[in-house]
């Protein structure tokens, strides 16, 4: 499968490795693409990178991992006709950080920036999914609980199989949580994430869903 992912930070770079890792073909999208070149290099002949409309045109499946903030100009800039009728993960949250301050989200609870996107691409499938965990764990993740779960939302069914299968190839379980407005629950679990990383002082955590027999 192609993947066409529209960030070039770490989130962008980790995922794509693991998509290569798993035998896809990834461009990376970027301002500026020749900064990616030895990434490009590192990753071998599956890897490329191109312009955020060459990485969005290219891929079969796209991968939002920009920040919050940032996302809404990526779409315009990649051309929202690229996007139709492909599953589109959304792997942002809409952080605010300023100085000094701890993280907050710009938006919520009766809204969320995975909604946004849906609105942004009415004709994509979007589905939230890799917003809860660090860049360090997005793929085959290593833990002595187990593997974790990976929380998502979408409208879609098959879009959201989609992701699924592409999660537990990654080392994932999946915990749907149903469509796309699920993302008022799944970026606040991001607050959590974080706030567990500021208090501990460590970026090695996972959450894991627990059911009784």
């Amino acid at each position: 499968m192609k993947v066409g992912i529209l960030g070039s930070g770490d989130v962008g770079k980790a995922l794509g490795k693991g998509f290569i890792a798993h035998g896809h073909e990834v461009k990376i999208g970027s301002r500026e693409p020749q900064k990616l070149d030895a990434w490009a290099k590192e990753n071998g002949a599956k890897a490329s990178s191109g312009t955020f409309a060459e990485a969005a045109k290219f891929g079969e499946l796209i991968v939002l991992a920009t920040l919050g903030k940032a996302v809404e100009n990526v779409i315009e800039l990649s051309g929202k006709d690229a996007f139709d009728g492909k599953v589109v993960i959304d792997a942002t949250n809409p952080l605010d950080n300023k100085p000094n301050q701890l993280p907050a989200l710009y938006v919520g609870f009766d809204d969320s920036l995975g909604e946004q996107v849906q609105r942004w691409l009415p004709k994509a499938k979007v589905v939230k999914a890799f917003n809860t965990v660090g860049n360090a764990y997005m793929c085959d993740p290593k833990f002595p609980g187990g593997p974790p779960d990976m929380f998502i939302g979408g409208d879609d069914k098959e879009a959201k199989e989609k992701v699924s299968a592409i999660c537990k190839d990654f080392g994932w379980g999946i915990v749907d949580l149903g469509g796309i407005s699920a993302s008022r629950y799944l970026e606040p679990m991001c607050m959590a994430w974080v706030l567990h990383g500021v208090v501990g002082g460590k970026w090695n955590h996972a959450f894991k869903f627990l059911r009784a027999e």
